[in-house]
């Protein structure tokens, strides 16, 4: 991993400032955030997406209009049943990918068919937050993406009826983190974005103004 401090979209001192520092054009590199630095992404929400929020919905509380929470990017390997080196290997990709320490998760219960015992480890995730949650969120619209092949646009029926948005990826090297030569197999993950917004329309339209490219 990278231990180069890099400012966050290459944004200069004044990127916390007026809005003409603003270059919502340029794509956050991944690296140790940059103290001071607000990430691109969290200052288009406050200055373009809910100030047209505000607008679309004059009678609603501001406290009340949908933001971000919480970033989970998950890799379950169930191969890590037979080699765990799989999962230390899922691990490291998913280091690299969102720069965070990943954890391992569990088996809640045993499946005889599957070789599978309650507490053994079958997965890795990161939770993003704040500056590192933007970050990802950026290079994942404007970098991740557009790189997969014949790519239409995400789904609009990718939400879990609670505001919360997942989208399924099938191979760990469309990040650009990932050195292609250098890894064993392809593994899939799955990336879910985690909003306050009540209802599945509402999160569609904040992440929608968040730049998120649904299919039409």
């Amino acid at each position: 991993m990278s231990t180069e401090k890099k400012p966050a979209g290459g944004a200069s001192k004044k990127a916390g400032g007026s809005k003409k520092g603003i270059d919502y054009g340029v794509v956050v590199t991944r690296g140790e955030h940059q103290k001071g630095v607000v990430p691109r992404l969290s200052q288009k929400y406050r200055e373009v997406a809910l100030p047209e929020l505000k607008k679309r919905h004059p009678d609603t509380n501001v406290m009340e209009f949908p933001k971000i929470v919480k970033i989970v990017v998950n890799s379950c390997q169930g191969e890590a049943t037979q080699n765990i080196k799989a999962l230390e290997s899922a691990a490291a990709e998913l280091e690299a990918i969102t720069g965070q320490k990943a954890v391992f998760t569990r088996a809640k219960k045993s499946i005889a068919a599957f070789k599978l015992r309650e507490g053994m480890p079958i997965g890795t995730l990161v939770t993003l937050r704040r500056e590192r949650m933007w970050e990802f969120y950026d290079r994942l619209v404007s970098v991740v993406l557009p790189r997969i092949r014949d790519f239409r646009g995400v789904s609009l029926n990718s939400f879990d009826g609670r505001g919360n948005y997942s989208i399924g990826l099938r191979e760990q090297t469309i990040f650009p983190e990932i050195e292609a030569d250098k890894v064993d197999k392809s593994r899939g993950l799955s990336v879910t974005i985690v909003t306050s917004a009540k209802t599945d329309d509402a999160a569609r339209e904040l992440l929608a103004l968040m730049d998120m490219p649904f299919r039409k």
